[in-house]
């Protein structure tokens, strides 16, 4: 794939439509999901000692829900996703440091006392 033909690729990949996902509607209700993407993309060409030339290029996206609009009654309203992975993972991290710290000022009191 040649570095043009990547960089059209990812523009088309990192696009609203990523972003806001087809609104559908339920009871009267219009619900339109949303989400943060984020990617990114590298190439580079070059030639070697015998004059050969090539040139190549990746790239990634990553996306993850972050709630959706509801319309409602011609009210619009914001209900957020709540990501339960890492709402565990950010307090383990905290009861971990937490624990770590306790423990070191402990063990300086105990010196400082002995």
């Amino acid at each position: 794939m040649k570095f043009t033909e990547l960089a059209t690729t990812v523009r088309e990949a990192i696009s609203v439509r990523r972003v806001y996902g087809e609104p559908y509607e339920h009871d009267g209700v219009v619900i339109i999901p949303a989400a943060t993407v984020s990617g990114g993309a590298g190439g580079g060409n070059g030639r070697d000692e015998k004059g050969q030339e090539g040139e190549g290029g990746g790239f990634g996206v990553g996306a993850r829900p972050v709630g959706a609009y509801v319309v409602k009654d011609a009210k619009v309203t914001w209900l957020p996703a709540v990501d339960v992975n890492r709402l565990f993972l950010t307090i383990g991290a905290v009861l971990i440091a937490l624990l770590a710290t306790r423990a070191r000022s402990v063990k300086a009191r105990a010196k400082a006392a002995g």
